[in-house]
């Protein structure tokens, strides 16, 4: 039974693979300072609502980008699982080559979720991962990674729009019905989500451009959802690329052992 705690900067996302599925996910929200401890007694009580304990588990990896972190969500597989983890960037093995100028600065998240892609989707591609912030990453026809670009996430840009301008108020981010916003709250909703579209669209088009290939282009992330039906531009949505791409990471290493 394997664990797999995939660490963003908002949430913090457990889930249990049995060998066959995943069977159970919970979602937390990303605090640093969490100790072990807490993550125990927090998880000791999803666990045993799903019918599940500590000890059931043999294997553990971890994915975060919050490094003030991996201490203790290690502490935690340590003391609690009894197993030593697998820890993106630390000691586990990726099987990919990361062809970008200072391979030690690729986010975690980002090279996770470069191997789920080219484990299902044909290359080269394009992965986008709308979070606290909006990645787009390139995947080679090989599965390496070969950089990509990072941009503002849309919670963060309508955020942004709240704090610094004194009248705009605090909206909620959804698909307007038309472009043009009649009201301010319209207005907003229009020119975040229309303008993250034209984001969206406008980037893979250069990185397309760019490459001079074909490319396919997947999307995930909690925000991804949203666009979903709004653009052509993305081939895929696809919500489990992340674990998806952990699994694999486990699966290389335990052969490689």
């Amino acid at each position: 039974m394997l664990l797999a705690i995939e660490q963003g900067n908002t949430n913090t996302l457990f889930a249990v693979h049995d060998g066959e599925s995943w069977t159970a996910q919970w979602r937390s929200s990303t605090e640093s300072s969490r100790t072990a401890d807490e993550y125990a007694v927090w998880l000791s009580q999803l666990l045993g609502m799903a019918g599940l304990q500590m000890g059931v588990f043999n294997a553990c990896i971890i994915s975060s980008v919050v490094p003030q972190s991996i201490f203790n969500l290690r502490n935690l597989a340590r003391r609690y699982l009894k197993v030593e983890p697998l820890v993106i960037g630390e000691n586990a093995n990726l099987g990919i080559e990361v062809r970008i100028d200072k391979p030690s600065e690729a986010g975690a998240d980002r090279l996770v979720n470069a191997i789920g892609a080219h484990a299902i989707y044909p290359g080269p591609l394009i992965v986008i991962d709308s979070g606290t912030a909006t990645t787009f990453d390139v995947v080679g026809a090989d599965g390496g990674f070969d950089g990509g670009v990072i941009a503002p996430g849309i919670n963060l840009s309508m955020e942004a729009l709240h704090t610094a301008a004194a009248k705009l108020p605090r909206v909620a981010i959804q698909k307007p019905q038309r472009v043009v916003g009649t009201d301010t709250v319209g207005a907003m909703q229009s020119g975040v989500f229309w303008g993250y579209v034209a984001l969206i669209e406008g980037l893979i088009a250069r990185i397309k451009a760019e490459r001079g290939e074909p490319m396919t282009v997947v999307a995930t992330g909690g925000v991804a959802s949203l666009f979903h039906g709004a653009t052509l531009a993305i081939d895929h949505f696809d919500s489990d690329l992340t674990i998806r791409g952990m699994l694999e990471i486990y699966r290389r290493n335990t052969a490689a052992a």
